[in-house]
C-alpha cells in the first residue's frame, strides 16, 4: 500500500478586527523592527503554511496588496459583516478554506509565536485523528492559534458574534488536544499601544 499522506492545510489569519481598545488601527502599529503588525504575522504564517487565507475588511486596499507583495499565494478575503464581531470574520475565512485537510485558526494580533511551535502544533495535528482540535497551552492558559480538523470547518463557516470559535471546541470535548508549549507567544497578543518610559 502506498505510504498515506498527512492532509493538506493551511492557516487562516483574522485581520479585519476594528482596533477599538487599541485607539487606533493596530494592523498598521509598526513593530521594533520596523514592519507592521500585520505584516509580521503575514511573514511568520506564510513561512509555515503553504495555504494562507487573510481575512480583511472592505476598503483595506492598501493592506491587501502589502499581504499580496509579502506572500503571493495568500487569499484575501474581504469580510463585509466584520463589525458584528470576530465569528463573521472566521466564517468567512473558514468557508475560503472549506476544501483543506485542516485549518489554524490565527490571530493578526499574535506574530510572536514561534516558528518551532507552528511546526509543531502542525505535525500533532496532521498526525492526529480526522476528528481533533489542537490548542496550544502554556501555563496551563490556552492560546492560538488553535487547528482544526476538515470536519469541523462547515460549522466555522457558519460562526456569527463576538464568540468566535470557542463553542465549536466546547463542543469538540475529548476531542481536544491540548499541546503544552513553552512559548510564551501562543498568549501575547498587543491589545493596547505600548507605552514609553
Amino acid at each position: 500500500m502506498p505510504e498515506q499522506q498527512p492532509p493538506s492545510g493551511g492557516a487562516i489569519l483574522l485581520a479585519a478586527g476594528f482596533s477599538r481598545r487599541f485607539g487606533s488601527d493596530k494592523r498598521r502599529h509598526v513593530l521594533g523592527d520596523g514592519r507592521s503588525l500585520l505584516q509580521a504575522s503575514v511573514a511568520l504564517y506564510a513561512a509555515a503554511f503553504a495555504r494562507l487565507v487573510v481575512v480583511l475588511r472592505p476598503g483595506d486596499d492598501d493592506l491587501a496588496a502589502g499581504v499580496e507583495a509579502l506572500c503571493p499565494h495568500a487569499q484575501i478575503v474581504r469580510c463585509a459583516d466584520a463589525a458584528e464581531g470576530m465569528g463573521r470574520s472566521l466564517a468567512a475565512g473558514a468557508r475560503a478554506a472549506r476544501t483543506w485537510g485542516y485549518a489554524f485558526v490565527a490571530l493578526a494580533d499574535m506574530p510572536w509565536v514561534r516558528p518551532e511551535t507552528l511546526q509543531r502544533l502542525r505535525r500533532a495535528l496532521e498526525a492526529a485523528a480526522e476528528d481533533a482540535i489542537v490548542v496550544p497551552v502554556h501555563q496551563g492558559r490556552p492560546g492560538h492559534p488553535v487547528g482544526f480538523a476538515a470536519r469541523y470547518l462547515d460549522a466555522l463557516a457558519e460562526l456569527g458574534g463576538e464568540a468566535g470559535a470557542r463553542r465549536v471546541v466546547e463542543a469538540a470535548g475529548e476531542r481536544v488536544l491540548r499541546i503544552e508549549v513553552d512559548d510564551p507567544g501562543v498568549l501575547k497578543d498587543l491589545d493596547a499601544p505600548p507605552t514609553s518610559g
